[in-house]
């Protein structure tokens, strides 16, 4: 099975140029598309150099976000390319060779759509996650009740008992899913500029009767969004973050009035409250 990896790069060309001196070289990968999201620095220039069949750097003409950006890299990938399997990596994750073939591996069985292995990031391990509900929507709006949130969406711990665990929602900073399964979601929702990505993809996998599975026995250690922290402050973040929150729960889960309501007067309230902290703060 032929395997591309697509990794979005914006003003972070430090971690994208230490990510391919570990992966250029490994034998599963048959093409290495890496994609500039309309960097505001030097980004392309330095990329330019690691430019050769197997590996492309290809410019967006505009920041349109996260998803956008991917799928100019998955577009280019399945158009010049003969793959099977489509591999997500943020810039700041270290994987080995070994690691991308199990999980190749484990993507033979019919019926695994999506595999992820566990991600080990500063603040604790990854291993996938339920689709939200509306009281850990409503959760996520509320300052300090956050553990409540995860308490929700979190499975327990005998779950991953297995090797495999078949989960609704993956972290989106690496994963592999079959061509043809993203093909048949139509890749990444453009509707979004950051975050929710990977909820939509679950939820979109969960309706047409694909499974997403973590192998548990892999782990791939994520440095933790290092290009947004260095171009975005708190409050901006959560504000593009509610923003995909309303149109997920709108568009693809199909809210009713109500909980649509009840979710923005959650959200207003929590930007009131982070104002007040951040002014009394100064």
């Amino acid at each position: 099975m032929k395997n591309g990896i697509v990794i979005l790069n914006y003003n972070d060309s430090e971690n994208t140029s230490l990510l391919l001196e570990d992966i250029k070289n490994y034998k599963i990968l048959d093409a290495i598309i890496i994609v500039d999201n309309k960097s505001t620095d030097d980004s392309v220039k330095k990329l330019k150099k690691y430019e050769s069949k197997k590996i492309k750097i290809v410019e967006a003409n505009e920041n349109k976000g996260y998803a956008a950006g991917n799928n100019i890299g998955i577009k280019y990938l399945i158009e010049n390319y003969d793959i099977d399997n489509i591999i997500i990596s943020n810039p700041d994750i270290m994987v080995r060779e070994q690691d991308i073939k199990n999980l190749v591996k484990d993507l033979e069985k019919k019926e695994i759509a999506l595999i992820a292995p566990n991600i080990k990031e500063p603040n604790g391990i990854s291993r996938g996650w339920r689709l939200p509900t509306f009281l850990s929507e409503v959760i996520s709006n509320i300052p300090y009740f956050h553990f409540l949130e995860k308490k929700i969406l979190n499975y327990n711990e005998k779950d991953y008992s297995e090797r495999l665990t078949k989960v609704d929602v993956v972290k989106g900073c690496f994963f592999i899913i079959k061509k043809e399964v993203f093909e048949a979601i139509q890749f990444f929702d453009e509707n979004t500029f950051l975050y929710y990505e990977e909820i939509i993809i679950g939820k979109k996998l969960k309706e047409l009767g694909f499974n997403t599975f973590v192998d548990n026995q892999i782990t791939v250690i994520h440095a933790l969004s290092q290009s947004v922290d260095k171009s975005m402050n708190r409050i901006n973040k959560f504000k593009i973050l509610k923003e995909s929150q309303y149109y997920y729960e709108k568009y693809i889960n199909n809210w009713d009035i109500f909980r649509l309501m009840v979710l923005k007067i959650t959200v207003y309230i929590n930007l009131f409250i982070s104002t007040c902290i951040n002014f009394f703060r100064k």
